[in-house]
């Protein structure tokens, strides 16, 4: 076996890794050809696709209306024998739907804050009006855990 198969994450490891993470890295393309790489708040919807939202003219949206293709990261770890992470490449779709927005608020908010109180979906609709959705479908998975190599480089 070769080592990146060595050290690569089986999928429900790999599934559970990437939802219970806080912040993805997403890496969409500039006009310029250069990566544009920002933090965010994200889901992992029941049909394996990543959501996340932002607002309709932020230079994310804009890239990836232009150039479809991305790279999602999740990592963790300090030191070399900790390190561990998930690369997603995949398409991008810029969603404008109202009700689906809210939903992707909802949901990643819940996320990170353990629940949603009474009344937050107003507060959540009125952020969606001005927002779209991103919604990634993964065309390409790589994942390592170096704690797999035991201590051996």
């Amino acid at each position: 076996m070769n080592r990146r198969a060595a050290i690569a994450i089986d999928d429900e490891e790999r599934r559970r890794y990437v939802a219970d993470a806080k912040t993805m890295t997403l890496v969409s393309i500039g006009a310029d050809g250069y990566p544009h790489a920002v933090p965010m708040w994200f889901m992992v919807g029941d049909d394996e696709r990543i959501y996340m939202t932002t607002y309709g003219r932020s230079q994310k949206a804009v890239n990836l209306r232009r150039n479809p293709r991305v790279a999602l990261l999740v990592e963790s770890g300090v030191r070399y024998d900790e390190l561990k992470g998930v690369l997603i490449r995949g398409t991008a779709e810029v969603v404008d739907d109202l009700e689906l927005c809210v939903r992707v608020l909802s949901q990643v908010h819940a996320k990170h804050t353990g629940g949603l109180p009474e009344g937050i979906e107003d507060l959540m609709r009125a952020q969606a009006r001005k927002r779209v959705v991103l919604r990634i479908t993964p065309d390409r998975i790589a994942s390592w855990d170096h704690k797999k190599l035991s201590g051996t480089y």
